[in-house]
């Protein structure tokens, strides 16, 4: 088993630099022959490129595209990759010495039971401020997930991918890019094998109210890509993941006062938890409004949809 590491990044030099660290002092065995690290940069205008290009790590090996989105970069690198088994990771993603090693038992033991190798395992994704020693986080009910296949940290059978098509790129904005293929995989019966051992630490800076703005800009992005989803599967399930639904609708309607509770009106209260290091609790809070955009926005692109069509 040769598994190659597939990571797209933009703009994420300094804890992309420890993501790779991490990969370099991997402890593998049986059935791991070996393993490579693909990483795409997909346009970065930081130094990720030129960084790159003079650190020697390994097992690394890198790409270039214009900024194409993480879906193009992805593809590109299983393009590149010469394992037969893919890992998916980001590249704000900080894992642990037995990493590959617990996605290859995973995928070893549910292979031996299935018989087969229409399967994939997901590793458990723990959420962390903490630059400095990020791997120190504690697993956290929040970090729960209950998605099919979300490429944060996935091991899957490179096989699957191209038959399945790998990944839409005219996905190019923020988010579901990973979901919709994994409405495609699950067409083809592959069965999701939890693997939690397999622990990767995602980075993120506290939260501020200066991300305000890129965080709902990425609401409104979210919103675009998901009735693209839904115009590639238009089903009840895709429906409820983008929040398309009455149901999202009148929640976050309620929840948010029909939009008066905005980024404006909370930037008190959310500065006041932020003040007393309260800014996981401040987070969940901007959530409410967040979330409203996001139903804004799925709706302004569904119109603009309908419309084009008549």
């Amino acid at each position: 088993m040769f598994l190659s590491v597939v990571i797209p990044t933009y703009n994420r030099l300094p804890i992309l630099q420890k993501c790779l660290a991490a990969l370099e002092h991997q402890r593998i065995a049986e059935p791991i022959a070996g393993y490579e690290v693909i990483v795409v940069d997909d346009g970065s205008t930081d130094q990720t490129v030129a960084w790159l290009q003079q650190t020697h790590l390994p097992h690394v090996r890198y790409f270039e595209q214009d900024h194409q989105g993480p879906a193009a970069a992805r593809n590109l690198g299983v393009a590149k990759a010469t394992g037969d088994w893919i890992v998916f990771i980001d590249s704000d993603l900080v894992v642990l010495a037995d990493f590959l090693q617990s996605h290859a038992n995973a995928l070893q033991q549910g292979q031996q039971q299935l018989g087969h190798d229409r399967l994939f395992t997901y590793g458990s994704v723990i959420n962390t401020c903490n630059f400095e020693q990020p791997t120190s986080e504690p697993y956290k009910l929040t970090d729960f997930s209950a998605a099919y296949f979300a490429t944060g940290n996935v091991a899957i059978a490179r096989h699957w991918l191209e038959q399945a098509g790998l990944f839409d790129t005219r996905f190019q904005l923020y988010g579901w890019e990973d979901l919709e293929l994994g409405v495609r995989l699950k067409g083809l019966g592959l069965k999701l094998i939890k693997c939690p051992e397999a622990k990767g630490y995602h980075w993120h800076p506290p939260f501020s109210l200066d991300q305000l703005p890129n965080l709902i800009d990425k609401e409104i992005q979210r919103g675009r890509m998901g009735v693209l989803f839904y115009q590639k599967h238009p089903t009840w399930d895709v429906q409820m993941m983008i929040q398309m639904t009455w149901i999202h609708r009148l929640l976050w309607g309620v929840l948010s006062l029909g939009g008066w509770l905005n980024e404006r009106r909370m930037a008190p209260l959310l500065q006041w938890l932020i003040d007393r290091q309260k800014n996981q609790l401040a987070l969940e809070i901007a959530r409410i409004f967040l979330n409203w955009y996001n139903v804004q926005g799925v709706y302004a692109a569904y119109a603009e949809m309908t419309a084009s069509k008549q």
